[in-house]
């Protein structure tokens, strides 16, 4: 069997030793090499071969009873070059077992692990090796739930911290406390936009610009999307945001942990977002659209600005699982082709020119209104939430609101009106059953998709409905009566 060239520490959640230690459960006692809060492993491996060398990965506490150990061992080497062999191949530590082979450790391999600098843990006879590896096994899983635990929770912090005022800063600042570091954002051309976080020395502050020049785009080579290095006890990474945009993420850390990275990622995948719309100049008009609005511009007057020839379209989108979330919202958004993103509780709403045509888009579920001119805009963001309750109902992933000339066009709409308004004034003063009677007629009268639609219990929507047929005084279940409803909640 050939063998490693260099030891490979499985992709697992480091235990410390001393957290083993410290199961009074198990026993164990540490009787040679250094500290064990200076040592992690990654998994135990039981092993009574005289060469442990080719089964090992890396990492490992290996555990043996000294079977393999000859009676004459105690007088020659074979001690120092068994810890030799496991120390080559990576093994973190070593444990080995009293009883039913050897009373007491050999004074041998104690001294031979003090030498090579390997932990070496007594075993006692009560504590099985299955035992010790189970315990690896369970820090190892509250490990790793503490670290989904700690990305999870940055994850909010971080997207909350974007939707705040000044969202560059405010990213910056929420890196830098959950990794204990400083954050800093270059501009394009190396300068620092902004930071957050202890500054570090001027000889770290460098040697970080200097990694930052390795993910900036450059014509002669492509660049990656990350880069670490490390300077003395601290760690610098760097990452590249918005692809060519030259905008870098810079981090330095007194340690990194295995979450780190997925932390600063997010980081990173915001900022993208953030600068991008800053680089375009886009976030500008917008913002001028906004004030314009605020200061009491119509609608129409404004448009001009969002960079559109004036017709919109207004997407309702709710994602297939849990509630949207600003980033995820974003990313909807961009898929889009537009950043005009409105982020209700249950709902996100874009706002899209009508010459980009909503796709379906994985996760979601998608409500389309029909393209209308900006004093339309109410009108189509009805028709959008219609669209979405009715795509939800079916379980398609797009529903687009359809408007053709129809009957209702031989009607004049004044006329039409008063008759709806005449008709449905028994329902006047129930908004909820209102609506219920619509998307239950929409539905051609499916009790659990008019349930699904609404968000409430299907016997809930059987209450509403019996309820507007009393109050109409009419058969629901009369085809004429039911088309002749349908025009009137449109035209009402």
């Amino acid at each position: 069997m050939s063998e490693p060239t260099a030891p490979s520490v499985p992709p697992t959640p480091p235990v410390p030793l001393s957290a083993l230690l410290a199961r009074e459960d198990l026993g164990l006692r540490q009787i040679a090499g250094p500290p064990a809060p200076d040592t992690v492993i990654h998994w135990a491996h039981t092993s009574e071969m005289a060469d442990p060398y080719p089964y090992l990965l890396g990492g490992e506490l290996l555990l043996t009873a000294g079977v393999h150990v000859p009676e004459a061992a105690g007088a020659g080497a074979y001690f120092e070059d068994y810890v030799s062999r496991i120390v080559a191949a990576g093994g973190a530590a070593l444990g080995f077992g009293l009883a039913p082979v050897h009373d007491t450790v050999p004074r041998a391999l104690v001294a031979a692990c003090e030498a090579y600098g390997l932990p070496l843990l007594e075993v006692p006879p009560r504590t099985t090796f299955s035992g010790v590896a189970r315990a690896v096994w369970q820090l190892m899983a509250q490990a790793r739930l503490a670290e989904l635990r700690r990305v999870t929770e940055a994850q909010q912090s971080l997207a909350a911290a974007a939707s705040r005022p000044d969202p560059v800063p405010s990213v910056l600042r929420q890196l830098a406390q959950r990794l204990s570091a400083h954050a800093l954002l270059y501009g394009p051309d190396g300068t620092v936009i902004a930071s957050a976080g202890r500054a570090p020395v001027p000889d770290t502050q460098e040697a970080l610009r200097k990694l930052t020049a390795v993910v900036r785009p450059d014509t002669a080579r492509e660049a990656p999307a990350s880069a670490t290095d490390a300077l003395a006890d601290t760690q610098l990474a760097a990452y590249a945001l918005g692809g060519s945009s030259g905008f870098v993420l810079g981090v330095a850390t007194r340690r990194r942990e295995p979450a780190d990275h997925t932390i600063a990622s997010v980081a990173a995948v915001l900022l993208s977002l953030l600068t991008g719309e800053h680089q375009s100049g886009a976030g500008a008009a917008r913002s001028s659209a906004l004030v314009r609005l605020l200061l009491g511009a119509a609608p129409a007057e404004v448009a001009g600005l969002l960079g559109s020839d004036g017709r919109w379209l207004v997407v309702h989108a709710r994602p297939e699982h849990g509630t949207p979330d600003p980033v995820g919202a974003a990313a909807l958004g961009a898929a889009l082709g537009s950043p005009l993103i409105d982020l209700g509780r249950d709902v996100v709403r874009v706002l899209v020119p009508a010459g980009r045509e909503p796709a379906a888009q994985p996760g979601w579920t998608l409500g389309v209104g029909a393209p209308a001119e900006p004093e339309g805009w109410p009108a189509a963001d009805a028709q959008a939430a219609r669209a979405l309750a009715r795509a939800r109902a079916t379980r398609a992933p797009l529903v687009r609101h359809g408007v053709r000339p129809g009957l209702t066009e031989l009607v004049p709409c004044a006329d039409a009106e008063e008759y709806a308004r005449a008709l449905l004034a028994p329902l006047a003063a129930g908004p909820a059953l209102v609506e219920t009677l619509r998307t239950w007629l929409s539905l051609h009268g499916s009790w659990d998709r008019t349930a699904v639609a609404l968000d409430v219990h299907r016997n809930t929507v059987r209450q509403r409905v019996t309820r507007c047929a009393t109050l109409l005084g009419t058969d629901l279940d009369d085809p004429d009566v039911r088309m002749e409803l349908w025009f009137a909640l449109r035209d009402r």
